[in-house]
């Protein structure tokens, strides 16, 4: 089970739905998390369930997570979605200023609940935007 933080247009969630059993998606810019849940649907994505809402908070209802994948960058790595992950699960997440060359961070979640922390490449993503 897999949760995308950052729906968009549903592309990533679609590719995601053939990759593993069951999707969450979150977008929280509203007129866009409805038209990509409604592209996911009419394209028959019946294992992907989306909604609107602030991605920095996860979706605790559904957790544990397999893996969580972050389609814009934070400033840090939201505690609510290491919180979510499954013992063995990753978090691919963006993380850094919003001017700034942004580091992609693979975070693993051990089976006492530590985590390793692997820097990929240098990045430039969206800012992760939050609830007011």
């Amino acid at each position: 089970m897999v949760l995308e933080i950052g729906t968009g247009s549903g592309y990533q969630a679609a590719v995601l739905a053939e990759l593993v059993q069951q999707v969450y998606t979150i977008e929280i810019v509203e007129p866009v998390g409805k038209q990509g849940a409604a592209n996911l649907k009419a394209a028959g994505y019946a294992n992907v369930t989306a909604r609107v809402g602030d991605g920095y908070l996860g979706w605790p209802e559904a957790a544990p997570f397999d893996g969580i994948l972050v389609t814009a960058a934070a400033p840090d790595v939201p505690p609510a979605l290491v919180e979510q992950l499954t013992p063995g699960g990753r978090l691919v997440i963006p993380v850094g200023g919003r001017y700034d060359v942004q580091d992609l961070l693979v975070i693993v979640k051990n089976a006492d609940g530590t985590t390793t922390r692997r820097s990929t490449i240098p990045v430039r993503f969206v800012p992760l935007t939050r609830s007011r």
